[in-house]
């Protein structure tokens, strides 16, 4: 029942069709240079993971093991695929997969002031 349930909530967090767009960005995982450790936990449930930590407000420490990745590991690769540049890549890659569908309205875009720096000088 617990699995289930859990499995429901993580294909609810991260769906198919949002996974195949994820998938490809990911960084490569690369073995520690010393060698021994644990084989690495697969992407899509640590993705799974930081999703519901950073959607649900949840703190890290209270990740709930029915995702099946620890604590450690889910922040590691979070911070990990953050300096990598994941989350600037899967935003452009959602806006594009959006926008070949027809599902955003360009012409109601707006641009938020708040987030250009004025230039300085002359206009």
């Amino acid at each position: 029942m617990i699995v289930a349930m859990a499995d429901a909530l993580s294909r609810r967090l991260v769906p198919d069709e949002l996974w195949a767009l994820v998938e490809p960005l990911i960084p490569s995982f690369s073995p520690r240079p010393q060698g021994g450790g644990r084989a690495p936990v697969d992407d899509r449930a640590v993705f799974t993971a930081v999703v519901y930590v950073l959607t649900s407000g949840c703190a890290w420490r209270m990740l709930p093991p029915s995702f099946g990745v620890t604590v450690p590991t889910a922040h590691r690769r979070f911070t990990e695929w953050t300096q990598a540049g994941l989350w600037p890549r899967l935003h452009r890659a959602v806006l594009d997969e959006l926008g070949s569908q027809g599902e955003i309205d360009w012409s109601r875009a707006v641009l938020d002031g708040a987030s250009v720096r004025a230039k300085k000088g002359d206009p």
